[in-house]
């Protein structure tokens, strides 16, 4: 029984070590692109009926993030099944890894400001788009090369928009909209173009 459990263990690190260098094609050029019309439409909405407060402008974003979330999740899963076959348990646990702290720390981030510094809820936008940038450059290694060009837009924004919000008592939604929509956009190009050079060389 032991010599089994090795055996089993033995190849559960192979997957991984198999999955660690090789390309993530979980991710689909479709639901990126919904996300940034998701992140958008959500800004067309607050500018046409603004909130009344902080906390209702970021529980606005937060619906908008969950349904992003979801969308790339549910074609990930579906993607990552077809092209990695018996690897795809390890690619998601992989991917889920490179974005999940990342996604904590947003979450965090907005939970303590909301709580004990509302009045520094400016800061939010730029913290989120530099933590996507952080999470784009931690999968790296398994993303399409380009991709690091929507990680460093991300990154860079992020400070931008801190800047430029600086001591605002208020927040326009464009601040949030445009560099994620951009950000998404350029990752769904750089993916959809990698798609197609796997195809070609099929």
């Amino acid at each position: 029984m032991r010599e089994l459990n090795e055996a089993l263990a033995d190849i559960e690190a192979i997957r991984r070590r198999m999955a660690a260098g090789t390309e993530f094609r979980g991710f689909g050029p479709t639901a990126l692109a919904a996300t940034a019309g998701i992140a958008l439409a959500t800004a067309g909405l607050q500018f046409l009926v603004p909130p009344a407060t902080a906390l209702t402008f970021f529980v606005g974003w937060i619906v908008a993030a969950v349904l992003c979330v979801v969308l790339i999740a549910v074609e990930m899963v579906l993607r990552t099944g077809r092209a990695h076959g018996g690897l795809a348990d390890a690619m998601l646990h992989q991917a889920i890894q490179h974005f999940l702290p990342a996604g904590f720390a947003g979450a965090a981030f907005a939970a303590i400001i909301a709580r004990f510094s509302p009045d520094q809820a400016w800061l939010i936008p730029g913290l989120w788009q530099v933590l996507v940038g952080l999470g784009l450059f931690a999968a790296a290694p398994s993303l399409p090369r380009g991709a690091m060009l929507a990680a460093a837009w991300y990154f860079v924004c992020g400070f931008a928009v801190m800047m430029m919000l600086a001591g605002q008592s208020t927040i326009s939604p464009w601040a949030m909209a445009l560099p994620f929509a951009i950000g998404q956009t350029v990752l769904a190009l750089v993916i959809h173009r990698a798609s197609g050079s796997d195809h070609a060389g099929l």
